[in-house]
């Protein structure tokens, strides 16, 4: 569910602050190849999720709750990275170029995903980065869809993975008693043999 989640906050995001409505555009998280790209005939912002891993974050901790009476408890939640290239596609390279400029400004100045664009809410806050230039994999990528090469920059966002369920806790102890009784008395072995 985690995916769906951050690809829908990322087209919220995108088309409320460009601003970018889905009557003059889109927004596509499909692979940008040379088909794909054909087949456009309105201006796009494209956000194609070409990576998944563990983060180097700290998983957050683990969480108790109480519903109905039962104690809970849910594992500490690892950390996930998303690795999306973000590109613009437009009918004229002039008008890419500003429209891949205003979606990297965008994004280089919101560190953490507003929850009003998140549909649901998450365990986690939703980290948002652009990769340096040394580490972004944007030539990879393209070489290895087929497309292309176009302006465009690695997206990292980083949050909880939300697969981790609340499972219940036993019942804490309350009081400990002793239960003791009294030894019987041994019969000597010669007495038991008479």
């Amino acid at each position: 569910m985690i995916i769906p989640t951050i690809d829908s906050a990322l087209e919220n995001l995108v088309r409320a602050a460009l601003p970018l409505p889905s009557t003059v555009g889109d927004v596509s998280f499909d692979p940008p190849s040379g088909t794909w790209s054909a087949q456009l005939s309105r201006i796009t912002v494209n956000l194609f999720l070409f990576g998944i891993g563990r983060s180097t974050q700290q998983p957050r901790p683990p969480a108790e709750r109480t519903v109905d009476g039962q104690r809970q408890r849910r594992q500490p939640l690892p950390m996930l990275d998303l690795h999306y290239l973000v590109s613009a596609w437009t009918g004229s390279i002039r008008d890419e170029h500003q429209l891949i400029g205003d979606v990297f400004t965008c994004l280089l100045g919101i560190q953490v995903m507003p929850v009003e664009h998140l549909p649901v809410e998450l365990d986690s806050r939703v980290q948002l980065a652009i990769a340096s230039q040394e580490s972004n994999r944007a030539k990879d990528v393209w070489s290895t869809i087929g497309g292309t090469l176009k302006p465009s920059f690695e997206l990292v966002v980083t949050t909880a993975v939300d697969g981790m369920p609340f499972a219940g806790l036993a019942t804490p102890v309350q009081r400990i008693e002793a239960m003791v009784a009294p030894k019987p008395a041994s019969v000597p072995i010669s007495e038991s043999r008479g």
